[in-house]
C-alpha cells in the first residue's frame, strides 16, 4: 500500500514532456530537508489523502486516458515496495513513466530491475542553496542514459558554478538532458542566461516551471 498525497491530471510542468498532459502521483514522505522545498506538505502524514495499492494506481493512471506519468513527491524511490508498482507500470508498452527523484537514492538498482525504456529518472542535483548537497549519490551522476534528465535547481551564483562543475567532470550532457531550472524568488532568470553564455554551456536548457506561470505558485493539484 501507497500513502498517496494527491493525484491528479495536469500539463507536465517540466522536463522532457513540459506542457504535455500527464497523470501525478505523489507519494508522503522524503529522506531531505531542502531549503527551497515547494512541496514541504508531502513531508508530513498528516497530509495522506489516500492509502491505494498498486493496481489502484495503475487503474487510476488508466481512467485518466493519457500515457505519461510523473510518479512525485515526497521521493518516490523510498516507498515501502515501489518496486512492484514500476514492474506494473513497466508492464504496460503505452506508458512513459518518469520518476522526479531528490538525487539521494541510488538509481541504479532501479535501472537494474527494470530495463526497459519506457522508465525516464528525473534526478535533481541539490546545490548549496538546498542545504543538501551533501546528502547526493554520486554514482547517480555516472550511470545516467539518455532517456534521463539531471536537474539542477539553482538558487545562486554558488549554484550555477557547481551546476556547471559537475555538467563538465561528468559530460552530463553528453549521456543525458541537462537543466538549469531556478528558484523562485532567489535568482533571476537573466542571471542564468548570462552565465551559461560566459560559460558556453551547450546542450543545457534553462527551464521554466509551466505550472507556476499558469496558476498560483502555491496552488495543489494543478
Amino acid at each position: 500500500m501507497f500513502n498517496i498525497v494527491e493525484k491528479f491530471l495536469s500539463i507536465d510542468g517540466e522536463g522532457p514532456s513540459s506542457g504535455e498532459l500527464a497523470a501525478f502521483i505523489r507519494f508522503q514522505g522524503c529522506n531531505l530537508r531542502c531549503s527551497w522545498c515547494d512541496t514541504t506538505y508531502s513531508w508530513d502524514k498528516e497530509s495522506i489523502c489516500e492509502v491505494l495499492n498498486a493496481k489502484e494506481i495503475y487503474d487510476y493512471i488508466k481512467e485518466t486516458g493519457v500515457i505519461n506519468v510523473t510518479l512525485t513527491g515526497g521521493e518516490p524511490l523510498i516507498q515501502e515496495n515501489i518496486d512492484e508498482l514500476l514492474t506494473l507500470l513497466n508492464s504496460d508498452d503505452t506508458l512513459k513513466i518518469h520518476i522526479e527523484t531528490n538525487g539521494a537514492v541510488d538509481i541504479e538498482p532501479f535501472k537494474n530491475r527494470h530495463k526497459k525504456n519506457n522508465i525516464s529518472y528525473i534526478i535533481d542535483f541539490k546545490l548549496p542553496s538546498s542545504k543538501m548537497s551533501d546528502k547526493m549519490n554520486l554514482n547517480n551522476l555516472k550511470i545516467v542514459k539518455k532517456n534521463d534528465v539531471y536537474k539542477f535547481v539553482v538558487g545562486s551564483n554558488e549554484d550555477l558554478q557547481m551546476a556547471y562543475d559537475l555538467i563538465i567532470k561528468y559530460e552530463l550532457a553528453s549521456n543525458c538532458l541537462v537543466y538549469l531550472s531556478p528558484v523562485s524568488g532567489n535568482i533571476d532568470m537573466e542571471e542564468i542566461v548570462e552565465f551559461m553564455k560566459e560559460k558556453k554551456i551547450n546542450k543545457v536548457r534553462l527551464q521554466i516551471q509551466l505550472h507556476k506561470i499558469i496558476w498560483d505558485k502555491n496552488a495543489r493539484g494543478v
